[in-house]
């Protein structure tokens, strides 16, 4: 049998933009974006044909794939929203509300633990719902990829009925679903059902039924983050993430001594931290051991193998804690989520302020994150010119790695499939 032959690295230059999940955290995400598109040349209206996004980082995504104008005018419009945001815009702080779903939950404990009208959870994310349907023309999606302006939009979600992770993609008609392991694309017409589904953190936020499944959270099971990008046909890949993990500047830092047992909400915030942040630092350290080991194989090693392509990546991760930040801003909270926090330990004190990074939005919170996304990417601005510039052909870039940003080639099958 005749060994199959490595075809040539694809050429076309698809930059693709991958906004990870964080709930108020996703401000960060803003404020990258904010110096992006201060440093996009004018000549290039849109940097990425591929816009992914899950969780809250699916809101940024479909209200930037939606906007009719160029990607700085886009993010603008972001700025604006996120600026103006308060907490009973994403969800009911009243006690009614609070103490209303704390009843429906306890009452759910003789119904065999299901609500009887409709899916359990803390909060009331309502207001969300309306805030979306006002700000995002989502038949803009379609008219944004017929002229070209765009190649795919993805929003990640979970289902509950099958356990896994599930990309609902708008795209070029070229573009396939695939499936992987507890992971898969579908095409489909983005709603807001979609994003509302990819939002909906377990627990916190109800569920939402798409068809005849019910889906959560998309960070939840996201076993690959970055994969999605890679299968719709991503060249280049651009990736804001929401912890500060991955800084050298605070590795090796001796923990602080507990001073009690875990509260709730820091055993919830470390679950969140697992969901939200884990599976993309695991990722992002996977490719860049598929790049040493592609690196130190050369063409004739290859042979046989499914045929590899060199994807180029770039990093930005906060360079401070927002653990820290959230838990000084927790007074700014309306009074019955106040009572909440402190109550289950999502304070500085209790050791959850984890929890409430997550659940924070409130513009004192949310205009630190901005300001810090956009300081974080400003400090880097002559590495994300260069990966800015529209290339003519695939070049690799030397490996780094420099507090928040990483430049570097990742890895990806040409046929769209990932080695993840």
């Amino acid at each position: 049998m005749s060994a199959k032959k490595t075809p040539p690295p694809q050429t076309a230059d698809v930059g693709a933009l991958v906004l990870s999940g964080g709930g108020a955290r996703a401000a960060y995400q803003v404020g990258v974006l904010k110096a992006l598109a201060e440093l996009t040349p004018d000549s290039e209206p849109n940097p990425f044909k591929i816009i992914c996004g899950t969780s809250a980082g699916a809101v940024n995504a479909l209200l930037i794939a939606s906007h009719p104008g160029t990607f700085k005018e886009a993010v603008s419009r972001l700025c604006d929203l996120w600026m103006g945001l308060t907490v009973d815009d994403i969800y009911r702080s009243s006690w009614t509300s609070l103490l209303g779903n704390i009843s429906t939950i306890t009452l759910s404990l003789f119904n065999h633990g299901v609500a009887r009208r409709r899916p359990l959870a803390l909060l009331d994310n309502s207001p969300l719902r309306q805030l979306v349907n006002d700000s995002i023309p989502f038949a803009n999606i379609q008219r944004n990829l017929d002229e070209g302006r765009l190649r795919a939009v993805c929003v990640n979600a979970m289902s509950y009925n099958q356990g896994e992770s599930v990309s609902f993609f708008q795209g070029s008609e070229e573009l396939t679903e695939w499936r992987r392991f507890r992971r898969c694309g579908e095409r489909t017409r983005l709603t807001v059902d979609h994003l509302m589904a990819s939002a909906a953190i377990p627990t916190l936020f109800p569920c939402v039924k798409i068809g005849d499944e019910y889906f959560g959270d998309g960070a939840v099971r996201q076993l690959a983050p970055i994969s999605p990008a890679l299968h719709l046909g991503a060249s280049r890949v651009f990736v804001v993430g929401v912890s500060d993990n991955r800084s050298p500047v605070h590795w090796g830092k001796r923990r602080q001594a507990p001073k009690h047992s875990p509260s709730l909400a820091q055993i919830g915030g470390q679950l969140f931290n697992a969901a939200f942040i884990d599976s993309l630092e695991g990722d992002l350290e996977h490719l860049d051991r598929v790049n040493l080991l592609l690196g130190s194989v050369d063409d004739k090693g290859l042979i046989g193998l499914s045929p590899l392509r060199p994807v180029e990546s770039a990093v930005i991760e906060p360079s401070q804690s927002l653990d820290r930040l959230a838990g000084r801003k927790v007074r700014y909270l309306p009074p019955a989520l106040r009572w909440l926090f402190r109550s289950t330990g999502a304070t500085t004190s209790g050791g959850g302020a984890s929890a409430a990074s997550y659940l924070l939005f409130e513009k004192p919170y949310l205009g630190e994150l901005v300001e810090l996304g956009y300081q974080d990417a400003m400090w880097e601005r002559d590495k994300l010119r260069d990966f800015l510039r529209p290339r003519t052909q695939l070049v690799e870039v030397e490996h780094k790695s420099l507090f928040g940003i990483r430049v570097k080639p990742a890895a990806e099958a040409s046929n769209g499939n990932t080695p993840q």
